[in-house]
């Protein structure tokens, strides 16, 4: 079976697109577990034993995402590197850095995006310093969190891993999109990731 791809993105037209709110779940999505960031070796204050921060990726570019509908119809969505930065920007200028769900359900209270950038380069960006091999164009995003329940509970347990984006976006379905994907099974989905990756490392593309 053959699955659509289709790019979502934000219609500058219509302000109800953009991102909402931030959640915190066990299987993200995008498959990138953030870091949990403890307190410092070299301390300044007192105060950085308490230091609590998440660290991971919020949305990254050009990844086919597998979805499922409740009509059983089934299909890929990715998002482009322009509509990454779009809605990063989006995030920050409509005031949502303190919008935080858990699983996409409960709305929690105490978690505020502190840092927000762009992955720019494959070798000096921030993420390399904690091991995140994530592409270019990647939305990164550290997360405090000052709730106690939440760390506790589901930060140091393991039940949560990674960050998950909640919002609504325009979407358009094609059979080929920017990066040269077509409409293609699951398998061949995979595949054609890999020649992606293989063509950037030889061409030096990013």
């Amino acid at each position: 079976m053959s699955l659509d791809i289709v790019e979502l993105f934000l219609d500058e037209e219509d302000f109800e697109t953009g991102i909402d709110a931030i959640s915190i779940v066990e299987s993200p999505a995008i498959e990138e577990d953030f870091i949990a960031l403890k307190s410092k070796e070299f301390k300044f204050k007192e105060i950085d034993k308490k230091k609590k921060i998440l660290l991971g990726a919020l949305l990254v570019p050009n990844k086919p995402i597998y979805r499922k509908d409740e009509d059983g119809s089934e299909y890929y969505i990715y998002f482009s590197k322009d509509t990454v930065n779009k809605a990063a920007q989006m995030f920050l200028k409509t005031g949502k850095q303190g919008n935080s769900t858990l699983e996409h359900e409960s709305k929690i209270y105490g978690l505020s995006l502190v840092e927000s950038w762009i992955v720019e380069d494959e070798q000096k960006d921030k993420s390399r310093l904690y091991g995140m091999d994530v592409p270019v164009g990647t939305w990164m995003g550290a997360v405090k969190v000052d709730n106690d329940e939440i760390w506790n509970d589901f930060v140091l347990t393991g039940k949560v891993k990674g960050f998950s984006i909640e919002g609504y976006f325009a979407d358009k379905a094609s059979n080929t999109n920017p990066n040269g994907l077509k409409t293609l099974s699951q398998e061949e989905v995979a595949m054609e990731t890999l020649k992606e990756i293989y063509n950037m490392l030889i061409n030096g593309k990013k």
